[in-house]
Formats: structure tokens, C-alpha cells, sequence
């Protein structure tokens, strides 16, 4: 009875511990100026929180606040024709246990506002640009 009950616990246990695959590491890398120019980059784990990103923690809970953070944008999309400029950015790594490689840019509306929801993630002035 007592070996069934610490089989039991054990069962117990180990569904309760957070999945090592649900975790967030995420290499960030911003070409503020376009891909030709100088870039920046950051480290960004959650669960547990660290880094190099600044506001790790901030960015880690408005990371888990986005129900598809790096979904791209619809093929069928009705988008703007606004420039935002040549600022490119390249998220790599794995986000809630899967693996991802996304891109970001700011040219047209659609990828303006993309970038906008995820400019937690990037850091810098785009006021040069």
C-alpha cells in the first residue's frame, strides 16, 4: 500500500512541475537602421526570468499576455502603403516550447503594427531612422 502511494506521489509530482519545454529563450536582434547597418542584440528567457534584455520581467509577462506573439501576418491582409522605415528585426529561439524564426520590418501599416505590439522586444530609437 505504501509503495502505491509513493508511486502515487511520484505520478503527482511530476505532472505539477512546469514542462521544461513550456519555457521562452529567445535570441532578439535588431538592425535599427536596415540590414546594412549596425545591429543590436538580446538574450530574453522566462521561467525563469533572465537575460540580457532590459525589463526582462515586463517583457516576459507581456510575452505570456499575447495569445500568438510571432503569428505572421494573413496572406489575404489589407494592409497600408505606409513606410515605417528600414529597421529590421529577427526573433530566433523557442517561445512555449516550440521552436521559432521570425522576422519583423516596418514596411507597410500591417508590419508597423506587428513590430508595434512586439516593440517590447526591441529595445531601440528608431527616431534616427
Amino acid at each position: 500500500m505504501r509503495l502505491l502511494l509513493l508511486a502515487a506521489f511520484v505520478l503527482l509530482a511530476a505532472a505539477a512541475a512546469p514542462a521544461q519545454s513550456s519555457s521562452t529563450s529567445l535570441q532578439i536582434t535588431v538592425w535599427p537602421q536596415g540590414p546594412d547597418g549596425q545591429r543590436k542584440a538580446w538574450t530574453l528567457r522566462c521561467d525563469p526570468v533572465g537575460g540580457s534584455l532590459p525589463r526582462r520581467v515586463d517583457a516576459c509577462r507581456r510575452l505570456a499576455g499575447l495569445k500568438r506573439p510571432f503569428a505572421g501576418i494573413p496572406k489575404d491582409a489589407l494592409c497600408t502603403m505606409i513606410y515605417g522605415g528600414p529597421a529590421r528585426a529577427r526573433v530566433t529561439g523557442t517561445h512555449r516550447g516550440r521552436r521559432i524564426w521570425v522576422t519583423f520590418s516596418r514596411e507597410d501599416g500591417c508590419q508597423i503594427g506587428r513590430w508595434q505590439r512586439h516593440a517590447f522586444l526591441f529595445p531601440v530609437s528608431l527616431g534616427e531612422v
